[in-house]
């Protein structure tokens, strides 16, 4: 089909066989099964695709395989291996996702900002959030989600 190419994905060495020009969005949902990545726009300007590599935020849908070969990949299923993290917990507990579409790329680099910057201001979370689009509107939300996540995460350390 095309060439085998190891990753490294939420903590589980992978090997796939696709072309390495395949966007990563593809391999995540259709041969590995993580459907929790989202495909909206295809053209990395909405964020639902939303995925780390290396711990870095990347839009899956036009990232090729072979940037990802022998990198981390942490999907939004990777965030909850044990349960959800302290972002999706406050995503929910605020109801900071309507139709949900976008949520996971959101919950993706909401979690990657506070990993570089545990205490962001509102201000700082608008901006670092402002790739994911939302059509439900619930950016008020998510900002406050993601703050008491920061203050959850500094009152369990």
């Amino acid at each position: 089909m095309g060439t085998m190419t190891a990753l490294t994905v939420n903590g589980r060495l992978v090997e796939v066989d696709r072309p390495d020009d395949t966007p990563l969005v593809t391999v995540l949902r259709d041969a590995l099964g993580l459907v929790g990545t989202r495909f909206g726009c295809g053209d990395g300007l909405c964020g639902a695709c939303t995925v780390l590599l290396d711990a870095v935020p990347v839009y899956a849908c036009d990232t090729p395989l072979w940037q990802a070969a022998g990198a981390e990949v942490v999907t939004v299923e990777g965030l909850a291996a044990d349960g959800p993290n302290p972002v999706q917990r406050a995503l929910i507990e605020h109801q900071a996702a309507q139709c949900g579409f976008c949520t996971a790329g959101i919950a993706v680099r909401a979690t990657a900002l506070l990993a570089a910057e545990p205490a962001p201001s509102r201000e700082r979370v608008a901006e670092a959030l402002a790739p994911n689009l939302c059509r439900c509107g619930v950016y008020q939300r998510v900002i406050d989600a993601v703050l008491d996540a920061a203050a959850a995460i500094a009152g369990a350390s």
